[in-house]
């Protein structure tokens, strides 16, 4: 397959201004606003662009929910929160080609209607916030943002870009809570509708795209439709930012293109397993995504439509590799454990189920587990799933379901394993209103 990058392209030096614009840095914009946006989105759906945060969903679909004529203003979030276990993809383009994303919010701002930009990092990425600010810096210097785009450009579009720091929750990502958030109140998750397109930030009409997704427009625009959509997968088109950890010889991130198989990622790219040892399980998209066997990844596909069938999801790319001596228990517990302190607690199901589910895993860990709490676990998580207002139920309760599910006979062992067989009281099994034991003498 060939190694195509659009998102980090091998250019040294990509994040200084004069090397993006030798290597054709803002020509995608300048085509842009040579086109209506109305044309820019028709691009934008007809080269299948689907958003890199999570869902998947189609990105010019999305573009075409914000209202036409309103006289409200317009919003673009740009969600660079990036909080879950097993993802770091963000981070690399805001360090290594800052001026793409730069270049990707405005032609975005241009083909909804949007004159502002909040650019979403979470507050711990002090490294990553300081570089965006300065690439931020050097286009506004350079009149490519702001007023003075009316002169650089020649058009009658102006856009401004603010960057918005994140006070590492991780319900933050969650598009409602990342507007509330921005709003400087409380982000609990929104209940929808209405959706963001029709009342997002202070009530206007607002877009959220994942960091990566906007990244990908300038080239979409500047390569033309029918070139984006023939890489990778049909139905998943373009390249995806794999953020592979876990027990592989090379961890990393690494563009490639969809469809790739997840047998060639692990071995081909991530140099295998250490000491060759078996892949017990891997989760293909963050922590929250349902999990796979080690045994049965052979001719999985890494696209929204291949992991489906083989029920897990692409999530936001990150790959968890876990050899055969893991312990699929401890890691249930910890991941389990990250979803009931980052709960927000709106949710009953959610604050409640993700306290119980961690309880019952201790339990399990501490050897006074049954194989009653592992049915117990698988129950919590149902009624967990699709009973919040926001997906972070779901994303606590899948990894529970479905790591249970599918290592059953992982869990069993365990539960089993050190059972203690109650020592009993001889004093009193002697006596004679005593229920004899079975198999004890008198």
């Amino acid at each position: 397959m060939e190694n195509i990058k659009i998102v980090l392209p091998d250019i040294p030096n990509l994040d200084k201004w004069d090397v993006y614009l030798a290597n054709g840095g803002f020509e995608g914009a300048k085509k842009a606003f040579s086109k209506t946006p109305d044309e820019i989105i028709d691009i934008v759906k007809k080269s299948g662009l689907r958003g890199r945060g999570g869902a998947a969903f189609l990105t010019g679909l999305k573009w075409s929910f914000m209202p036409k004529t309103t006289d409200k203003p317009k919003y673009l979030c740009v969600n660079g929160d990036e909080s879950e276990p097993g993802s770091f993809k963000d981070r690399q383009i805001f360090e290594y080609n800052p001026f793409q994303l730069i270049e990707g919010i405005l032609i975005t701002c241009y083909a909804i209607g949007a004159n502002v930009a909040y650019l979403y990092i979470r507050g711990e990425y002090h490294k990553w916030i300081k570089l965006m600010q300065k690439a931020l810096d050097e286009a506004y210097s350079h009149g490519y943002i702001g007023s003075r785009m009316k002169d650089t450009f020649g058009i009658d579009f102006s856009c401004d870009i603010y960057i918005h720091k994140g006070a590492g929750a991780y319900i933050c990502g969650e598009e409602s809570s990342l507007m509330n958030s921005i709003e400087g109140i409380r982000p609990y998750p929104r209940v929808k509708p209405p959706f963001p397109a029709q009342k997002g930030l202070w009530g206007n009409p607002t877009t959220i795209n994942n960091v990566e997704t906007i990244t990908n427009v300038p080239v979409i625009i500047n390569k033309g439709w029918e070139w984006y959509s023939s890489i990778g997968a049909q139905k998943h088109p373009g390249t995806l930012l794999f953020g592979v950890s876990g027990h592989v010889n090379k961890p990393g991130v690494y563009e490639l293109p969809t469809g790739i198989l997840l047998t060639d990622l692990i071995y081909n790219y991530a140099g295998g397993v250490p000491n060759n040892k078996k892949i017990k399980c891997v989760i293909p998209g963050g922590s929250s995504m349902p999990p796979l066997r080690g045994d049965k990844i052979e001719g999985v596909k890494m696209d929204a439509e291949s992991l489906k069938e083989v029920g897990s999801a692409i999530g936001t790319g990150g790959v968890i590799v876990m050899d055969e001596d893991t312990n699929l228990v401890k890691v249930l517990a910890r991941i389990t454990k990250f979803y009931y302190h980052e709960s927000c607690g709106q949710c009953t199901p959610c604050r409640e189920g993700t306290g119980w589910m961690l309880k019952t895993l201790n339990r399990i860990l501490r050897d006074e587990g049954t194989s009653e709490d592992l049915d117990l676990l698988i129950s919590v998580a149902n009624n967990i799933e699709g009973n919040t207002v926001c997906a972070l139920g779901d994303a606590a309760a899948w990894p529970v379901k479905f790591m249970i599910d599918r290592f059953r006979d992982e869990f069993e062992k365990y539960v089993k394993r050190n059972v203690v067989i109650p020592v009993p009281n001889k004093v009193h099994s002697m006596r004679e209103t005593a229920i004899p034991l079975e198999g004890i003498k008198k």
